[in-house]
């Protein structure tokens, strides 16, 4: 204990005294709730996918948790230079990820966006969401520092070419994810509105085009503008899901919809928790979020520093939402996109990916972020 006392010159203690608590245990609470959703689907999960173990899917979250959680410590320690190294890096492995996936990937549901290797599948571009957001960043702030460094012209160059490589999978839900998190820093970053319009027409081309071109988007779009009588399946079942749970839920592993929702433990994660614990569950899952979000909003601003700014509400945006995107899904408020409620649903690049997020989230927040960076610049 005494590597975590204020006058202890460690590196443990010095994180201690300094990281947010808040948002930490808010995301080991969201990752608590995860264990138990998964742990109640995956013997309907197994079922389904005709395996011998039927709790083979929480065994194998247990797993991805115990390496996310050493990733966000460990990540939440470093300095913001060092975040920022580690980000470029991890852009540049996460980039070709996304591109090998065109070469060597897995096509399931109508989108290649896996790479499977030693029994695992790993989703590139849910690794580059994170990264992309601090690069921004780190562009956008050294524009602010030297007038004549092109960072505006390079984040837009890095954006097209980001948002293009993960649309052509086509992965459309994270294209519009990131290209609204990338958004939102344009414009804290003074984006000319000239840019932006073009930039939203654009968007809104290719949102048109993915309708016409890409069945898959069809489908989901089709299913979300039909009339009660003509739902898809999923969608008809997950509404289902929270009609049976009312408002104080069926109880712990008492769900039914779970045993013919196919994507319970992973998209649909949300209804297994409307369905099993009533409206107060699904209400602390969106509390927590917003929190999250807001919380970080407000500690980004403390220190006055743009970098800090741009790359944290960016982080914190990202988390929140993807959330939304999952949460309204499952209440058929947009179309389904196939997003996974991070932290929550099954899957190692979702988990990975999230403690990720939360581990450079909590690094730049962190009471001496600043003033560290500073001293090593």
């Amino acid at each position: 204990m005494r590597l975590l006392t204020r006058h202890s010159k460690s590196k443990i203690s010095n994180w201690w005294w300094t990281v947010d608590k808040v948002n930490f245990m808010l995301a080991i609470f969201l990752i608590f709730v995860g264990v138990m959703l998964v742990l109640s689907a995956s013997p309907s999960a197994a079922h389904r996918d005709r395996l011998i173990d039927e709790f083979s899917f929480v065994k194998k979250q247990g797993v991805f948790i115990f390496a996310g959680l050493l990733m966000m410590v460990g990540v939440s320690m470093q300095s913001m230079r060092t975040i920022r190294r580690l980000a470029v890096l991890g852009f540049l492995c996460a980039f070709i990820g996304v591109v090998l996936t065109y070469v060597v990937g897995d096509a399931t549901k109508g989108a290649q966006r896996w790479i499977k290797f030693a029994g695992f599948s790993l989703q590139p571009s849910e690794f580059i969401k994170p990264v992309f957001i601090v690069v921004t960043a780190w562009l956008l702030d050294a524009r602010k520092r030297a007038e004549d460094f092109p960072g505006m012209a390079i984040a837009v160059f890095l954006f097209l070419m980001t948002a293009g490589a993960v649309f052509g999978q086509p992965d459309l839900g994270m294209t519009v994810l990131i290209s609204g998190v990338w958004a939102l820093q344009m414009v804290w970053a003074g984006i000319p509105a000239w840019l932006i319009g073009l930039l939203f027409l654009l968007g809104l081309v290719l949102v048109t085009g993915s309708y016409f071109f890409l069945a898959h988007v069809r489908d989901r779009i089709d299913k979300f503008l039909a009339t009660e009588n003509e739902i898809g399946s999923q969608i008809q079942k997950s509404m289902d899901a929270f009609a049976n749970g009312n408002l104080m839920g069926r109880g712990p592993g008492e769900g039914v919809v779970k045993m013919t929702l196919p994507d319970v433990h992973t998209d649909f994660i949300f209804s297994l928790a409307g369905e099993e614990y009533g409206v107060w569950l699904p209400s602390l899952i969106v509390i927590s979020f917003a929190v999250i979000v807001i919380r970080t909003m407000m500690l980004s601003l403390k220190d006055n520093n743009l970098f800090q700014m741009y790359a944290a509400s960016g982080l914190a945006a990202s988390l929140g939402g993807q959330a939304i995107v999952n949460m309204c899904s499952s209440l058929q408020l947009m179309p389904a996109k196939g997003m996974t409620l991070p932290f929550v649903s099954y899957g190692g690049s979702s988990m990975l990916a999230s403690c990720l997020t939360m581990g450079m989230l909590l690094a730049l927040t962190r009471k001496n972020a600043v003033s560290e960076d500073k001293d090593n610049g």
